[in-house]
């Protein structure tokens, strides 16, 4: 026997729309435009909503399980293996959009995409002869798990002829094109990609091995692994991925570098493909620039507000160097690109030089290095000053060269803002120096240097709190007993304990007296005397005092 809420379909929707209407997801008037497609096209009054662009699949799910009182599942609640196989039909099961989960006692478990369908719960009901109890699914939950426990025949067979180009002397570059873009290849390269936008991963990484082919999502700057696959279906995998990424899908023994725009959950997404030989094939490494989960501010950044205030003065200086530091993956790119948003770009000629462009910038005029062709940061930042710019935004500053035209710009009203590799503010003035620039040059033109690094949030919804230990407190300098916040783990941050990130930085201003220790040679260690900026672990020790990230998170910046 049905529970009475499945008993019939909600054929207009109105009971999803009130739900999303009453948790302001939505407005009347997307309900409108939603009913109109839905009208058109056949689709649901959520499926419209989803294809608009107005709301996530996961935000509609979450609000279907809510309105009916219902359980919304993880990820992990699938079953390891198909329950009832013999009862119902897998290409059944994926035009219902539903999947069994477990059945006791005469009554099955159910997860459906669309809770309301009547209609779905009762054909399972008849055909399993058991009472159905609905649990809500995310639609790339549900469907990765139909590819796990019902893969399609015409995958396998795909995968094995695609393993049969695998020498390159043999390459036909037609053919693998054709099995490249077989249903089942496309089918679930863009269920990775679409898993990756839906849990805002940062990066995708497939991997080929000798034995199979793994799946790994990057996550608050941690790779964790979500699936594997034959290791026959890495080659038809790959040469879809390249095929998206115009890349040369024949060329399988150097690197490649191409870029992926389409349009995934109901929003534009752009994607950054980057493809290396190794032993068992080629690693394909997938950058998620979304656009709509990035927000360009400082306050969604987590700085402290006196460094923010700190970086906008120097921000504001007419001419000068800028500079933001830290190693691979800290935020150094985002932080600029919000410090360019941030300026008067109607009344200012904004320009940058970037390697590669990560995300489009409205109002700024954006160039990329190409050093195949010999365009580096040098060659294209001489060629830029001509274009008589306010701004300057240099990608990267590798070399002497660079940092001395860079100097140049700033000494001739320029404002130049840009990124270098160093583990602290004082290192930034060091590491010019040994590059080759005078010491009188880098103090007359450099403004402010922003240091920063990137650590993990406490899950805000299972974080726990406990009294610091003896040694906690020692290495925080706190008294014993101290509460101190820890992570836990639970479905919304994927049992890690850790949710999004948050900025850490200390900002140095650069002074006379500083010039002076430069300029006499002095080490780092003697300028992080001289400079008595708030330093990183202060800030590190800041974010656990408030709750923010944990002691061992802390101790990783």
């Amino acid at each position: 026997m049905l529970d009475h809420a499945a008993t019939r379909p909600d054929e207009d929707g109105s009971a999803i729309g009130t739900a999303l209407l009453r948790a302001g997801l939505v407005d009347s008037l997307g309900i409108a435009r939603a009913r109109a497609l839905a009208a058109e096209t056949g689709l649901g009054l959520g499926a419209s909503l989803v294809r608009l662009g107005l709301i996530g699949e996961r935000s509609l799910a979450e609000a279907a399980a809510a309105a009916l009182g219902l359980a919304l599942l993880a990820p992990d609640a699938y079953p390891a293996a198909p329950v009832l196989p013999t009862r119902l039909r897998p290409r059944f099961l994926r035009d219902a959009r539903v999947l069994p989960l477990a059945v006791a006692e005469g009554v099955l478990d159910l997860a459906m995409v669309d809770p309301f369908d009547g209609f779905a719960a009762g054909a399972v009901a008849a055909a399993t002869g058991c009472a159905v109890r609905r649990a809500v699914a995310v639609p790339i939950d549900l469907d990765a798990a139909l590819d796990r426990l019902y893969p399609d025949p015409g995958e396998t067979a795909a995968a094995e002829a695609v393993a049969e180009e695998a020498a390159p002397s043999e390459a036909d570059a037609e053919r693998l094109r054709d099995l490249a873009s077989e249903a089942p290849v496309i089918r679930l390269v863009n269920q990775l990609i679409a898993r990756a936008v839906e849990t805002r991963a940062s990066d995708i990484h497939i991997e080929p091995e000798e034995d199979r082919l793994r799946i790994r999502y990057r996550h608050d700057g941690a790779l964790v692994e979500a699936e594997t696959h034959p290791a026959a279906m890495a080659p038809a995998i790959v040469s879809r991925v390249k095929i998206m990424a115009r890349l040369d899908i024949g060329e399988r023994r150097l690197p490649q570098d191409g870029r992926i725009r389409l349009p995934v959950r109901g929003h534009e997404v752009d994607f950054r493909v980057s493809s290396i030989p190794t032993m068992h094939g080629e690693t394909i490494a997938i950058r998620v620039l979304d656009r709509s989960a990035m927000t360009f501010e400082f306050g969604a950044l987590g700085l402290d507000p006196a460094i923010v205030a700190a970086f906008r003065a120097a921000l504001a200086a007419p001419n000068g160097i800028v500079l933001v530091t830290g190693p691979t993956g800290s935020g150094k790119t985002t932080t600029l690109y919000t410090a360019l948003l941030g300026l008067d770009r109607a009344s200012r000629k904004i320009v940058t030089i970037e390697d590669p462009i990560e995300y489009r910038l409205a109002g700024i005029s954006q160039s990329q290095v190409k050093p195949q062709i010999g365009l580096d940061f040098a060659q294209l930042l001489r060629a830029i000053l001509r274009q008589d710019p306010n701004v300057i935004m240099v990608g990267e500053i590798r070399d002497l060269e660079t940092a001395q035209i860079a100097a140049r710009a700033a000494l001739t009203g320029h404002l130049v803002l840009s990124t270098l590799h160093t583990n602290s503010a004082v290192a930034t003035m060091t590491r010019l120096r040994d590059m080759g620039l005078e010491p009188y040059l880098v103090a007359s033109v450099l403004r402010g240097v922003l240091a920063q690094r990137l650590i993990r949030r406490l899950c805000p919804a299972c974080r726990r709190t406990a009294s610091a230990s003896p040694a906690e407190a020692a290495q925080l300098g706190i008294a014993a007993g101290t509460p101190l916040s820890h992570p836990a783990g639970c479905p919304e941050c994927r049992n890690t304990g850790y949710r999004g990130r948050m900025a850490i930085a200390e900002f140095l201003t650069p002074t006379a007296e500083l010039a002076a220790h430069l300029a006499a040679g002095a080490g780092e260690a003697e300028l992080a005397r001289a400079a008595d900026l708030r330093s990183l672990a202060d800030a590190a020790r800041d974010a656990v005092l408030a709750g923010e990230t944990s002691l061992a998170e802390s101790l990783l910046a």
